[in-house]
C-alpha cells in the first residue's frame, strides 16, 4: 500500500508546510547516519535525549532527501525543493504512520512480548510458519517505541502472517505499542528482572506487558510464571479470549508439556485438541525448550500439518541473533549475518555494512531471497535498486533465482548456482583487503563460506558488544551538562578491544575526539578511514612527520617537546592544532605553573600552533578519600588555564575529568571530558557499576578432558596435586594470551556449562588446566574466562590488580569478534 506525501494530513495530526512534488513514500527513517539517500524516502525528525533530528535536515537535503516530517519551526525557505509536514509530535507521527499501515494489513498478526526470548521466538516461529505461508517478521530487536513502527512500515498485502515483537522499559509504554500493533494472537514469553527499575513491582511489570494483548483473541503463555497468568486474566473482555496457558511443572494443566532428553536433543510431548503430539527438537537447555514450546503451541493452534512442523523442526538451529564483524584471511573483515535473508533483514544488514567506512573495497555475498511473496522480476529489481545505492566493489549471488539480478544490476556481479561452486572459485580467487557481508538462507550453508574466509588464529575469542559500548557511552553522556564534548580514549589497542573497530563505531555515535598514546596508533586509525580529530598523548620528535601526514594533534607537555615541535613546524603554511597538558598534582607529565611565562613566550613566537585544548589529569578521582586533593587540582587547573586563555585571546577546550572523574565530579566537566575504562563497562569508583554493561566477553574452548587418579600431579613444576580422584579439562588459553600466571593454583576460575572451574597447577604459556570433577563437559565445550560472571573487576581483585591491566594484557593473537544486535 502506497502513501503519497499529500495524503499525510489524512493520517497524521498536523499540516503540510511545503509541498513541491507529491512523492509516493518508499521508506521512512529516523537516523540520518543509517539510511539510503533516495528521493522518495521520508525522514522523520525526532528530538531525543542526546540527538535532535532537526539538526540533520541540512545534511540530508544536500544528499537528496526531499520528504520531511518535523515538529518544530525551521526555515523552510532554505530547502526550496523539499516537502515538509509539521506534526504535533514526531514520534506520534511515526507511530500513526505505522498504525495506518497496520490497519490495512489483512493477514494474521502475532504479537510477542516478555523479558527474554522474544527475538528467538519470532525468528523460529517465522521459519516454521514460512514452510506453508508467506511471513513477515520485524527485523532483529526492533521492539521499542520507534523500533515497532519502523517494523510495521514494511507490512504488505501479500503476507499471510506478520510477527512483531514489543518491548517496554517503563510504565505506560505498552499502551502506545498496542494501539498500532493490535495483535490477533499473542505470545507472552516469560518474566525476568530486565528493566525492573522502570516498574514499581514485578506484578505491575507483568500487567503493563500484558496490555499488548487487551484486544487479542488468542494468547499463549507459560503458567509457570504466576504473575503472567494473573496479569492476563486481569485483561478486559476475558470471555472473548482463548488462553493457552501451558506448563512444564503442573501436571494438572490442560497443556502440561513433558520433555524427555535424547542423545541429540529433546522429545517434547504436547496435548492439544484431545491429542498428544510428540516433537523432536535439537535442544536440551531450558530456555530453548521454553521458546520452542511457545512456537509449537501456536503452530498447533493455527492448524499447520504435523509432518510439516516436524520436518521444519529438523532445520531449526540455535540462532546467532547478532551482526558479527570478525577478521578474515588476507586483511579482510567479515560481517556475518546469515540467519535472516528477507528484504528487510538485508536492508538492516546493509545499513550496518555502510557504517563500516574504514574499507574502500566492499563485497556482498548473497543467496536467493526466499519467501518474500514477490515475483522474481519485482524482487530482484528491488534488490538491484537497493544494492546499487551502496556502491559495492563486487556482488556475489548464489542460487538459481538470483541470476535474474543480472538483468537489473549494472555493477560488478558474479553468479554461482550453489555454495560449492563459489567455494571452488574462491580457491583460485581469494579476496584481499576488503569488507565482506555474508548473508544467505540456511539451506545454502553459508556457514561453510564463513569458515573458509575466516582467519584461523586461535580457539580463544574476545567478543565485543557494540550495543553495550553505545549504552555505556550514552550513560556517561547523560551525566554531562549541555554542550560538554566527549573525548574517548582508544589507546592501548582500545583497552584491548582493537582500536580501529571501536573508533569506527564511536565515529558513528558522533563522539567529538579520540585520543591515543602514540602516533602509530593514530596512523592505524587514519589508515582505516577514521576522520575524527585525534589527540596523540606521547608524541616523539621521530613521529612529527607522521603527525602531519595523518593530521594528528600532539599533546605538548614540556618546554622541550614544545620547542622541538615548534622548530619542526616553523614554516608550516596553515595553523596546526596542539593540546597543552598542565601539571596540577599528578607529577607525571605537564607544564609546571612556574613555567607559565616561558610557555606564553613560546606560544607568541609560534603563531602556526593553535591551542585546541588545555587539560590536566586527576591523580585520584576514583577514591573519595582524595576528594579534597581532586578539588585542589581542579582549582589549580582552572587558574592556570584561565591565565593562558587571557594571553591567547581565544578559548580552547578545557578538560580535566577521566571516567571516574565523570562519575564523581560534575562541577569539573569544563568543555570536554575524557572517557576511558568506563566505556568498556568498568566504573573504578563503584558508584555506577549497576548502570554500566560489561562490553567484553573472553571465551575459549576445552581441548581435552582427563581423569586423574588420587596422588598424581598436574602441570609444570608438579604444582597441581590430586588429593582425590578428579577430572580436569585443558583449556586453550595461557599467559601468552593474557591469562595472567597469577591465576595459577586455584586463584583463577573459569565458567564451563554454567559452573565454576578452578585452575589446577600453574597457568602455562598457551593453555591452562582446570578442575571439572563435578561438571558435565567434553572437548570443544565453551569456556567463559570473563564476561558478566566472572566479570573483569572480579578477576582483577583475585590477583590484586586493576581491570585496566586485565583488558590491556589480552594478546593480539586472541581473535576479536565485534557484534551488534
Amino acid at each position: 500500500m502506497k502513501i503519497a506525501f499529500s495524503s499525510l494530513p489524512n493520517i497524521l495530526k498536523g499540516e503540510i508546510y511545503q509541498l513541491r512534488k507529491d512523492y509516493t513514500i518508499e521508506n521512512i527513517f529516523i537516523d540520518s547516519r543509517n539510511t539510503v539517500f533516495d528521493i522518495k524516502n521520508l525522514f522523520i525528525a525526532i528530538k531525543g535525549e542526546r540527538h535532535d533530528g532537526h539538526f540533520f535536515i541540512d545534511e540530508l537535503y544536500s544528499k537528496g532527501i526531499r520528504n520531511f516530517i518535523i515538529d518544530q519551526e525551521i526555515e523552510i525557505n532554505n530547502y526550496p525543493e523539499a516537502n515538509f509536514f509539521k506534526a504535533n509530535d514526531s514520534i506520534n507521527a511515526l507511530q500513526a504512520l505505522a498504525g495506518y499501515k497496520r490497519n490495512n494489513f489483512k493477514g494474521n498478526l502475532i504479537g510477542i512480548t516478555g523479558s527474554n526470548g522474544k527475538t528467538i521466538v519470532k525468528e523460529w516461529l517465522g521459519k516454521l510458519i514460512e514452510a506453508v505461508y508467506s511471513v513477515y517478521r520485524s527485523p532483529r530487536s526492533y521492539n521499542s517505541q520507534v523500533g515497532v513502527p519502523l517494523s510495521l512500515w514494511h507490512l504488505n498485502h501479500y503476507q499471510d502472517y506478520a510477527i512483531i515483537e514489543a518491548g517496554i522499559s517503563k510504565m505506560r509504554e505498552m499502551e502506545k505499542l498496542q494501539a498500532i500493533i493490535k495483535p490477533k494472537i499473542g505470545i507472552f514469553t516469560n518474566l525476568g528482572t530486565a528493566h525492573d527499575e522502570g516498574f514499581p513491582s514485578l506484578e505491575e511489570k507483568a500487567n503493563q506487558k500484558a496490555l499488548l494483548f487487551k484486544d487479542s483473541s488468542t494468547i499463549i503463555f507459560c503458567k509457570d510464571f504466576p504473575e503472567i497468568s494473573n496479569a492476563l486474566h486481569n485483561l478486559p473482555k476475558l470471555e472473548e479470549k482463548e488462553f493457552i496457558g501451558w506448563s512444564f511443572e503442573d501436571n494438572t494443566s490442560n497443556y502440561f508439556v513433558e520433555t524427555e532428553e535424547r542423545y541429540n536433543g529433546t522429545a517434547i510431548r504436547i496435548p492439544f485438541d484431545d491429542h498428544f503430539h510428540i516433537f523432536q527438537v535439537p535442544f536440551q537447555d531450558y530456555a530453548s525448550l521454553e521458546n520452542i514450546t511457545h512456537c509449537l503451541l501456536l503452530l498447533l493452534h493455527e492448524g499447520l500439518p504435523i509432518k510439516v512442523i516436524q520436518n521444519t523442526l529438523n532445520d531449526i538451529k540455535p540462532l546467532n541473533m547478532r551482526l558479527e564483524t570478525k577478521k578474515g584471511k588476507n586483511s579482510t573483515y567479515l560481517v556475518d549475518d546469515s540467519y535472516n535473508n528477507d528484504l528487510v533483514g538485508l536492508d538492516t544488514a546493509l545499513q550496518f555494512f555502510s557504517q563500516q567506512k574504514q574499507f574502500q573495497k566492499r563485497i556482498l555475498i548473497l543467496s536467493d531471497l526466499l519467501e518474500t511473496g514477490l515475483t522474481s522480476e519485482v524482487l530482484y529489481q528491488q534488490l538491484a535498486d537497493r544494492i546499487a545505492l551502496e556502491q559495492l566493489s563486487l556482488v556475489i549471488g548464489i542460487g538459481k533465482e538470483i541470476s535474474i539480478l543480472e538483468k537489473f544490476y549494472e555493477g560488478d556481479l558474479k553468479i554461482f548456482p550453489d555454495t560449492i561452486s563459489f567455494l571452488e572459485y574462491e580457491k583460485e580467487n581469494a579476496f584481499q583487503e576488503a569488507l565482506i557481508l555474508i548473508k544467505g538462507a540456511r539451506k545454502f550453508n553459508f556457514e561453510s563460506i564463513v569458515q573458509r574466509l575466516e582467519q584461523k588464529i586461535h580457539g580463544t575469542i574476545l567478543e565485543i558488544d557494540l550495543n553495550k559500548i553505545t549504552h555505556n557511552l550514552n550513560f556517561y553522556r547523560s551525566r554531562l551538562k549541555p554542550n560538554v564534548k566527549t573525548m574517548v580514549m582508544v589507546k592501548a589497542f582500545a583497552y584491548g578491544s582493537s582500536s580501529h573497530e571501536i573508533a569506527n563505531w564511536l565515529e558513528f555515535q558522533n563522539v567529538d575526539y579520540l585520543a591515543v598514546a602514540y602516533a602509530d596508533e593514530g596512523v592505524v586509525l587514519r589508515q582505516h578511514g577514521i576522520q575524527l580529530p585525534i589527540m596523540v598523548m606521547n608524541p616523539d620528535p621521530r613521529s612529527f612527520e607522521l603527525l602531519h601526514q595523518y593530521n594528528l594533534e600532539p599533546e605538548l607537555y614540556s618546554l622541550t617537546i614544545f620547542k622541538d615541535y615548534a622548530n619542526y613546524t616553523r614554516n608550516h603554511p596553515r595553523p596546526l592544532n596542539i593540546h597543552l597538558k598542565l601539571e596540577t598534582g599528578m607529577h607525571r607529565l605537564g607544564f609546571e605553573p612556574r613555567e607559565s611565562e616561558l610557555l606564553k613566550s613560546l606560544l607568541k613566537e609560534n603563531p602556526q600552533l593553535k591551542v585546541a585544548s588545555i587539560f590536566s589529569h586527576l591523580a585520584a578521582s576514583d577514591e573519595a578519600a582524595h576528594n579534597g586533593f581532586s578539588a585542589q587540582q581542579a582549582m589549580s587547573f582552572k587558574k592556570s588555564a584561565d591565565e593562558i586563555i587571557d594571553f591567547l585571546g581565544y578559548r580552547p577546550l578545557l578538560h580535566l575529568l577521566n571516567s571516574p572523574g565523570i562519575s564523581r565530579f560534575p562541577d569539573y566537566q569544563f568543555d570536554m571530558v575524557r572517557l576511558g575504562i568506563g566505556l568498556y563497562g568498568v566504573d573504578p569508583t563503584g558508584l555506577y557499576s549497576e548502570q554500566l554493561q560489561s562490553v567484553s566477553k573472553l571465551k575459549t574452548v576445552i581441548s581435552q578432558v582427563k581423569h586423574i587418579r588420587k596422588g598424581e600431579t598436574i602441570g609444570y613444576a608438579r604444582k597441581g596435586v590430586a588429593n582425590e580422584d578428579m577430572k580436569t579439562a585443558t583449556i586453550s588459553i595461557g599467559y601468552a594470551d593474557g591469562f595472567n600466571r597469577k591465576f595459577s593454583q586455584g586463584i583463577g576460575k573459569v565458567v564451563i556449562n554454567g559452573k565454576a572451574a578452578p585452575v589446577i597447577g600453574n597457568v602455562c604459556m598457551d593453555m591452562t588446566i582446570v578442575e571439572v570433577t563435578h561438571i558435565d563437559c567434553k572437548a570443544g565445550d565453551e569456556v567463559i574466562v570473563f564476561g558478566d560472571d566472572p566479570n573483569i573487576s572480579d578477576m582483577a581483585k583475585a590477583i590484586d590488580t586493576i581491570p585496566y591491566e586485565i583488558l590491556t594484557n589480552i594478546s593480539e593473537r586472541v581473535k576479536r569478534v565485534f557484534y551488534t544486535e
